[in-house]
């Protein structure tokens, strides 16, 4: 039974992957999802792909969202995806977000991110991404 439907809410995971230290956007985020009333966990700033894919394993999360404003997205999502599937988290909907140009969005689609947000998204706009896509 996914969390979804055991207690009524989505568990989001939002992280800040390598060494970005810039997290005004992801707390943006997870507050507006909280808001939205998911049950939100952040797991702060500086966290590598194996941090990240162990906290989602732990926490049991339905959804992780990574912020990016470093420009290594295509270094580390690929690897927070693997650490994921190492974890048997392969069923998890991934979004992402921060300074990703257009040019590497047919790579991270192909990684499964459903959806890539870029700064001046409307914060309503990624609650209803999360509540249409979690599988009920």
């Amino acid at each position: 039974m996914s969390t979804a439907t055991a207690t009524g809410k989505i568990r989001v995971l939002i992280a800040k992957p390598g060494l970005d230290g810039h997290d005004r956007g992801a707390k943006v985020v997870a507050r507006a999802l909280r808001d939205g009333g998911c049950e939100v966990i952040y797991t702060g700033i500086r966290q590598t792909p194996e941090m990240i894919a162990e906290a989602a394993l732990q926490e049991d999360v339905d959804v992780v969202g990574l912020s990016i404003l470093s420009g290594a997205h295509l270094e580390l999502f690929p690897r927070v995806v693997e650490e994921l599937k190492k974890r048997g988290l392969d069923d998890v909907l991934l979004f992402c977000g921060g300074i990703i140009p257009e040019e590497d969005t047919e790579a991270l689609q192909k990684l499964g991110f459903k959806a890539i947000f870029r700064p001046g998204t409307n914060t309503q706009d990624i609650v209803k991404f999360v509540y249409d896509n979690v599988k009920k």
